[in-house]
């Protein structure tokens, strides 16, 4: 299963429209759609209750469902715009909300994270209108692939500069699009 994580806000995103090019190439897909998911951070009375659910061992609880979603994808697609630096904070959340330990990763003896999810590969999809920087945006969710949930291929799809002046930013899409 593909499994499409969309934290794009606009309807007209142009983000979306750089992964739907991705997703084109890649087949049937699952789309989560961020924005309309009832996702929160985890305040002390979610906290407290994700940790006795998996110290009792209950991970099929549906606190987890979504857990189990990202752990069981065969690939992972995410698309999510460079805002102020980073990514929308709804993939944040969801990401705080699906790292249950027992269904993304466990711990070795020594404390380091060891992934457990199928996933062969991650797409991170992101558009910028300046500059693309990736150390809060990419590389940290390429971290969390790679160093915890055990996802070693991590691809960046991007484009970059779309509201500079003098850019063409449809023509850069389009660039994008067709480089995919």
């Amino acid at each position: 299963m593909i499994l499409y994580i969309n934290s794009c806000v606009r309807s007209e995103s142009r983000t979306n429209r750089l992964a739907q090019a991705v997703l084109e190439k890649m087949g049937d897909y699952t789309e989560v759609y961020l924005p309309a998911e009832d996702i929160k951070p985890l305040s002390e009375r979610r906290l407290n209750k994700r940790t006795e659910l998996l110290s009792a061992g209950e991970l099929e609880n549906a606190m987890f469902d979504r857990a189990h979603q990202f752990a069981n994808a065969d690939k992972i697609v995410i698309s999510a715009p460079f805002w102020d630096g980073s990514f929308p904070s709804v993939l944040k959340v969801y990401l705080e909300n699906i790292y249950a330990v027992g269904i993304v990763s466990h711990y070795s003896a020594d404390g380091k994270p060891i992934g457990m999810c199928s996933a062969d590969e991650l797409v991170y999809v992101t558009t910028a209108g300046g500059k693309y920087i990736p150390d809060f945006s990419y590389d940290y969710v390429k971290a969390l692939a790679q160093d915890c949930f055990g996802i070693k291929n991590t691809r960046l799809v991007m484009a970059e500069m779309l509201d500079i002046d003098g850019m063409d930013a449809e023509k850069i899409l389009r660039e994008a699009i067709e480089a995919v």
